[in-house]
């Protein structure tokens, strides 16, 4: 069904509108090599890359997996992410991906937990390179956590205070922590904390953008 509604309706891309694609080949150059960035929150903490800045093509995409129902991103995404992995310092063994947590509403609009469909279809591209990898997602988000957007880096904060949970299950010593935009850093740094407090490692958080 879902070639024949291809053949009917051709993708266009969520960015240029160009047919044929999700993400025509010349928005996905977009998405650049790992460029270090620096928050408070993380400072000391964890390094922190991002594949673009959050504006442009890369902005326009974003939104519209989160906000538009452009599921069809997704492999787009998980291609760019695992393009960009293997530029991270030598890891202990095949990374591992805990994607970072969205709010029980926001993955419900979204058709289920976003970033971890991203990580999955990250997966799926390495797998395809045949480099091993894996995904555990291993946080959630309790309720009475607001909408990020628009909050600043105290207010986010304590809007995460003690909201990050740890989902029961297998712990791998040292993950990647993967997210879609690295805004204050506040977020990473709790689900770092949080994680580490665990006896799990994180080795580098790696985010599609970077706002501001």
């Amino acid at each position: 069904m879902t070639n024949l509604l291809d053949l009917l309706i051709p993708a266009r891309c969520a960015s240029c509108g160009a047919p044929g694609a999700p993400c025509c080949a010349t928005c996905q150059t977009a998405w650049g090599s790992l460029s270090e960035i620096t928050r408070a929150p993380t400072a000391g903490l964890v390094p922190v890359y991002a594949l673009a800045r959050y504006a442009d093509d890369a902005r326009r995409l974003i939104l519209a997996y989160k906000e538009r129902g452009r599921r069809d991103l997704a492999p787009s995404f998980g291609r760019a992410v695992a393009e960009a992995l293997p530029q991270l310092p030598q890891q202990p063994g095949p990374p591992c991906l805990v994607p970072v947590p969205s709010r029980r509403h926001a993955s419900r609009v979204r058709g289920g937990p976003h970033v971890r469909r991203l990580a999955e279809e990250c997966v799926k591209a390495l797998a395809g390179k045949g480099k091993p990898a894996t995904v555990a997602p291993l946080l959630r988000l309790t309720a009475g956590v607001r909408d990020a957007v628009g909050l600043t880096r105290a207010e986010r904060a304590v809007n995460l205070d003690g909201r990050i949970r740890l989902v029961p299950g297998a712990r791998p010593e040292s993950v990647v922590l993967l997210d879609d935009v690295i805004t204050t850093g506040a977020t990473a740094a709790a689900c770092v904390r949080l994680l580490g407090i665990s006896g799990i490692h994180v080795s580098a958080v790696v985010a599609l953008a970077a706002a501001g």
